[in-house]
């Protein structure tokens, strides 16, 4: 037999060591008043803004409606309407290599509308800005399109909060993307400030222009989610997580034994317990992203623990004659060159997400890489202990009863 790692010697320090942790996450999310929560679980307006300056303005004078769109080919304008012959003019960039040129073929192609260049001819049509905002319909106000030159100075997040704060401590700003494409997420919930119910997506957008300059904030996304919808929300997260733990004590109690889904159950909530200690500690914003991610961790780490349990009841079957505690001891040492090479390709595969991303992927991938940590040293230590736990408890209910029974039989004698 191979040489067998005693794992039982530190279930009780193990055992100890959970109970402050976990403690102290619950006591720090009480003290500190909750997590951070993000626009998802409470009402408020989301914004996605791009500081980018303005290359030309558009306005309409002609028959119809006119709108414009982007895809990354090209640019398109569609004019429609009662008594208009519906008809769509494209300008690709590949003809149109340069914002001047551009600019020039647009009154050509299409009869009343209008173009101001706010730049040098010679910028790239590849730099313009896709707004996600659909198909905006051109006027008499002048549409702005925007571009992003990839050379421009990066904006710091320290800098939006900046320019943010005369809106108080409501507003959370978040990274999106690569520091270079001053791409950035601004939240805003639904409390009173300066006597306002609310903060306008109008008024962010002022706000913005007013410190980086007219012209330079282009809004991608404006969302805003209602009271009732973040109160559901919230709801059905706490539904789907007892659901979960259901659904793991039902399956795992049929195909081993009660104990081993009591064992996994308590393993689940110590995970989600980690994970919320540590997106409490760390100020992590808690929003869907990190629901998903506790899922995630939940099912890696029930996934680690039941290789653990049908590994000990394929033991228990091979090592009739040894002791519970020594399967348990051969079963965790059998498995884990399984547990550490499938563990630490997934943490490389989580890292690189740390490394290269930033925003809410990065911390999906923070929570995942704690909560990867957390589950092998669950299913080696917690719930491999507790599971001790019940078989000692079970032999010595055994023990009892042989004894009364022999005690019976003699007083019968």
């Amino acid at each position: 037999m191979k040489r067998i790692i005693r794992f039982s010697k530190l279930f009780f320090p193990a055992v100890i060591f959970s109970v402050a942790l976990t403690s102290a996450g619950v006591i720090s999310y009480f003290a500190m008043g909750g997590f951070n929560l993000g626009v998802d679980f409470q009402a408020g307006l989301v914004q996605e803004v791009q500081f980018a300056p303005t290359a030309f303005s558009l306005t309409w004078s002609g028959r119809g409606n006119a709108s414009i769109a982007f895809d990354r080919n090209g640019m398109y304008i569609v004019n429609s309407g009662v008594g208009v012959e519906a008809r769509t003019v494209a300008f690709p960039f590949n003809e149109y290599g340069t914002v001047g040129a551009l600019a020039g073929a647009i009154p050509s192609r299409m009869e009343g509308l209008n173009v101001r260049l706010n730049v040098s001819e010679r910028i790239s049509s590849q730099w313009l800005v896709r707004s996600a905002q659909g198909n905006p319909q051109l006027g008499s106000e002048p549409y702005l399109v925007h571009y992003l030159d990839p050379e421009s100075p990066e904006i710091s997040i320290a800098t939006v909060r900046e320019a943010m704060s005369s809106l108080g401590q409501n507003i959370s700003v978040q990274t999106l993307g690569q520091p270079r494409d001053r791409h950035f997420m601004i939240r805003a919930d639904d409390k009173q400030m300066d006597g306002e119910e609310g903060v306008p997506a109008e008024r962010i957008t002022n706000i913005l222009e007013g410190f980086f300059g007219a012209g330079e904030v282009v809004v991608l996304r404006s969302d805003y989610v209602g009271s009732r919808f973040s109160k559901n929300l919230t709801d059905q997260a706490g539904m789907l997580i007892g659901l979960t733990l259901l659904i793991m004590l039902i399956y795992v109690t049929i195909r081993f034994k009660p104990q081993y889904g009591i064992g996994l159950v308590i393993g689940i909530i110590h995970d989600g317990l980690v994970v919320v200690a540590f997106v409490v500690w760390s100020g992590m914003e808690f929003n869907t992203t990190t629901i998903a991610a506790i899922l995630t961790i939940l099912g890696y780490s029930t996934n680690n623990t039941i290789v653990v349990f049908d590994r000990i009841r394929e033991n228990l079957r091979i090592y009739p004659d040894e002791t519970f505690v020594t399967v348990l001891n051969i079963s965790l040492t059998s498995t884990l060159n399984r547990t550490i090479i499938t563990t630490v390709t997934t943490m490389l595969a989580v890292l690189s997400l740390i490394i290269f991303t930033t925003g809410s992927m990065r911390d999906f991938a923070l929570a995942l890489q704690v909560g990867m940590i957390s589950g092998v040293y669950t299913t080696t230590f917690i719930v491999s202990a507790f599971v001790n736990f019940w078989e000692i408890k079970r032999l010595k209910r055994e023990k009892l009863k042989l004894a009364t029974a022999a005690g019976q039989i003699i007083v019968k004698k």
